[in-house]
């Protein structure tokens, strides 16, 4: 006859409930925090921003930032300080973003002011007119 599921002998139990145990805060360093995720999404920004271009020494310490504080959630010892590294990497993506966009709009209004010389100057001279 086979023994059931409830007829486990003590060592087979302790074994099962250690296995458990063991499994358990593994299967929980694996879920990001809400900060990490908030830190990835925040150099995606940045990336998709061109920070590699215009930001690129703000953008390297994020990613760099980012690879430590990824680190420190799976380190049980440096757990309690990945949320923090993650907000300092939220914020040195943010910057590198915004001084990206600024970087872009700058040159488009150089663009538009060289644009608008152009024409006062075809104006003024009476070039173009027929």
């Amino acid at each position: 006859m086979k023994t059931s599921f409830a007829h486990f002998r003590c060592q087979q139990y302790v074994m099962a409930c250690a296995l458990a145990l063991f499994a358990a805060p593994a299967a929980f360093a694996q879920v990001a925090s809400p900060e990490l995720l908030s830190a990835q999404q925040a150099v995606q920004r940045a990336v998709q921003a061109d920070a590699d271009q215009y930001a690129p020494d703000l953008l390297a310490s994020a990613r760099q930032g980012l690879e430590q504080a990824q680190q420190a959630a799976l380190d049980r010892r440096q757990r309690k300080t990945a949320p923090q590294l993650a907000l300092r990497v939220a914020a040195d993506a943010d910057l590198a973003r915004a001084r990206s966009e600024e970087a872009v709009a700058n040159a488009q209004l150089k663009q538009r002011q060289a644009e608008v010389a152009q024409l006062q100057q075809t104006l003024g001279t009476g070039e173009g007119r027929p």
